[in-house]
C-alpha cells in the first residue's frame, strides 16, 4: 500500500533548487497529497540540506551534460531556475538539460498498446493537471510490446508531453523608455546577461515546436523578500537617480513568484510567455525610500546620471538603464492567478505590523 501511494505522488524536477526554487517546492510538500520533488544540485555538501527539506537531491552539472543522464524520465513536470552561464551570447546549460530531458524516452506511438478508456481518461487528466495525483503515476509507464514508455513523455495522447516552466528575466526586453508593456513587445536584450536569456528562450521554443518539451516562459523583473531588500545598499548610501533622471522596476515578492511558477506548470500554455509581476509601478529610488522608511533609514542620496556612473559599479549602472513597466494583465487573466502581495507596500505594511 504504501508503495502504491509513492507512485502515485506527483514528480517535480526542480532544476537550479535556490531560494525561489526552495519556496516551490514547499509548496508541492505541503499539498494534501505530497508531491516527490526532486533537485539537481551541482554541490554534493547541499545534498543534506536539500534532503531536511524533504526533496531528493541529485548531483549533477548542467555545464557537463555527461553528469545529467539521469534526469531521463525522473519526473513529467520540470521547473527551470538555473541561470545561463556568467560569460557568452548563449545558453549552453539549456541545452544540456533540454538533451538530457529527452535522451533516453524515444518513443514510437504506433507501437504502444491501445490504453482501456478509463486509463486514458486518468491520462487525460494528468495532462491537463500534471501536479495533482492520479491513479496512474507519472514516470509508471504504459506497457508496449517491446518496452515500458513513460506515460508523461508519450505523445500518443494529446498533451502527454514533459512539461517545462523556464524562468527567464524581464530585461530580455532592454530599455523601453518608461513604457507600458505586455509580453507581446519583441526582445532587445541590451547586454549579455539578457542575450543569454533569449538564447535560454529560443532554444526551449523550438524544443517545444518539435515536441521535444511543452515549455512555458516566466519573465521575473526584482525578486524581494524579507532576505532579499536592499538594505545593505542603503545602509551604504549608495545613490540612486534624480526622479527626472530615474528609471521605472518591477518587483515581485519570492512566495508569489513560487506560486506562480506552479501554477504556470498547470495552466499555462506551450511557448507561452507571461509576466511574473506585482502592481506596483515605482521608480528604483522610490523603491529604495519605501525600504528605508520601513526600516527607520536615511534615504539614500539622488545624484544626476553623469556622477552615477562616476560612483557606482557597472553591473548596477546595467540596471540604471532600463525603465519599462510590465503588464500583468495576462497573469491575472489567463492564469486567475491572486497575489499574496499586490504591491511593495502591502508587504512593507505587513513588517510594520511585525515590529
Amino acid at each position: 500500500m504504501n508503495a502504491t501511494r509513492i507512485l502515485r505522488r506527483p514528480r517535480v524536477l526542480i532544476v537550479g533548487c535556490g531560494d525561489v526554487g526552495l519556496r516551490c517546492a514547499r509548496r508541492l510538500l505541503a499539498r494534501s497529497v505530497p508531491a516527490r520533488v526532486i533537485a539537481l544540485t551541482t554541490r554534493a555538501e547541499r545534498a543534506g540540506v536539500l534532503r531536511a527539506e524533504g526533496l531528493t537531491p541529485i548531483v549533477g552539472d548542467l555545464d557537463t551534460p555527461r553528469t545529467l543522464r539521469r534526469l531521463a524520465g525522473l519526473a513529467p513536470t520540470v521547473l527551470h531556475l538555473a541561470p545561463p552561464p556568467p560569460h557568452g551570447n548563449d545558453d549552453p546549460r539549456t541545452r544540456a538539460l533540454i538533451a538530457a530531458l529527452g535522451r533516453r524516452w524515444r518513443h514510437r506511438p504506433a507501437r504502444l498498446a491501445a490504453p482501456a478508456e478509463g486509463r486514458l481518461r486518468h491520462l487525460r487528466q494528468a495532462a491537463r493537471d500534471p501536479l495533482e495525483p492520479s491513479r496512474f503515476a507519472p514516470g509508471v509507464g504504459v506497457r508496449s510490446k517491446r518496452r515500458i514508455v513513460p506515460e508523461a513523455f508519450s505523445t500518443a495522447w494529446p498533451g502527454a508531453r514533459l512539461r517545462l516552466v523556464y524562468a527567464s528575466t524581464s530585461g530580455v526586453y532592454g530599455d523601453c523608455a518608461g513604457a507600458f508593456i505586455d509580453e507581446t513587445r519583441p526582445v532587445r536584450p541590451a547586454n549579455a546577461r539578457a542575450k543569454r536569456r533569449v538564447a535560454a528562450e529560443r532554444q526551449l521554443r523550438q524544443a517545444s515546436a518539435r515536441g521535444a518539451v511543452a515549455a512555458s516562459i516566466v519573465r521575473i523583473p526584482g525578486i524581494y523578500a524579507r532576505e532579499r531588500l536592499p538594505l545593505a545598499r542603503i545602509e551604504q548610501r549608495k545613490p540612486a537617480l534624480l526622479e527626472d533622471e530615474d528609471v521605472y522596476t518591477n518587483h515581485i515578492h519570492a512566495d508569489d513568484l513560487a506560486a506562480i511558477m506552479l501554477r504556470v506548470a498547470v495552466r499555462g500554455r506551450i511557448g507561452r510567455v507571461v509576466h511574473a509581476c506585482d502592481d506596483t509601478v515605482l521608480k528604483m529610488g522610490a523603491y529604495f525610500d519605501r525600504v528605508a522608511d520601513a526600516f527607520g533609514l536615511p534615504r539614500v542620496p539622488r545624484v544626476t546620471r553623469e556622477a552615477a556612473q562616476r560612483s557606482l559599479d557597472p553591473a548596477t549602472l546595467s540596471f540604471m538603464r532600463e525603465s519599462r513597466r510590465l503588464s500583468n494583465v495576462r497573469l491575472k487573466r489567463e492564469l486567475g492567478a491572486t497575489l499574496r502581495y499586490p504591491t511593495v507596500d502591502d508587504f512593507l505594511r505587513g513588517l510594520r505590523s511585525v515590529k
